[in-house]
């Protein structure tokens, strides 16, 4: 488990990253006014996530869900997997991430998000101060395809129950959609994400909104932006719903 202050060291590397040089504190005395600080320069190198961390959840209503998908069978993608990636995290939480599919990494642990895009991940949620084992994350397929591929729709056709039953038994506030394929998964839209990511939808009562997955932004750093106004808009939508 990384301490606290490595959590912070996180948080202000992500920052950086994005172009936020500079933070505004409070500093608490008899004038009250505002301090502006730059950041604080954080060279260490990416830490291991913790599988302490990253265990599936033991919570028997989506244990049910998890035995209902036993040793599955349902698409050619079972030869081929090592691991069913079924997700992790907290079981009641109010944030949810959906990626698209697990990679090498995530199929050879049987979990999501684990490898280099995972590590961005958690940099992603703790730049808005909340913990990665307070979300649950989990993938539209529960398989890894072939090589990275693409999800087929016979894969999509056979994995998507799941993740239905997972978000109804969850029941999150937020549900954040991690790609292209994420968002058209459950949003059921063909419109590019880039259209789409910035706002939020409405689907069985839980607010969806949609940002660029984090193996785009290994490619694209210069998107990294609008992830972090994607972040900061849930941020406050989450806030707004607990009042």
């Amino acid at each position: 488990m990384s301490s606290k202050r490595d959590q912070i060291a996180d948080q202000l590397e992500f920052l950086r990253d994005i172009g936020v040089d500079s933070l505004d504190i409070q500093v608490r005395g008899n004038s009250g006014d505002a301090t502006r600080i730059p950041a604080v320069q954080v060279p260490a190198p990416v830490p291991e996530i913790s599988t302490e961390v990253m265990k599936p959840s033991s919570n028997p209503d989506l244990q049910s869900i998890r035995d209902e998908i036993g040793d599955c069978q349902r698409c050619k993608l079972a030869p081929t997997r090592t691991n069913i990636v079924f997700g992790s995290g907290n079981p009641r939480a109010e944030l949810l991430f959906v990626g698209e599919a697990p990679g090498a990494d995530e199929d050879e642990q049987g979990l999501p998000f684990v490898g280099r895009a995972g590590q961005l991940l958690t940099k992603i949620i703790e730049s808005i101060e909340i913990k990665r084992e307070d979300v649950y994350i989990c993938n539209v397929l529960k398989c890894r395809p072939p090589n990275n591929r693409p999800p087929e729709p016979d894969e999509v056709s056979a994995c998507n129950p799941f993740l239905r039953k997972q978000l109804a038994m969850i029941k999150p506030k937020v549900v954040c959609c991690l790609g292209t394929f994420a968002a058209h998964t459950v949003l059921q839209s063909t419109v590019p994400i880039s259209k789409l990511r910035g706002k939020f939808y409405d689907i069985d009562g839980i607010r969806i909104i949609a940002t660029f997955h984090p193996s785009y932004l290994l490619r694209s750093p210069d998107k990294k932006r609008e992830v972090w106004d994607d972040m900061k808009q849930i941020r406050a939508e989450l806030q707004r719903l607990r009042t």
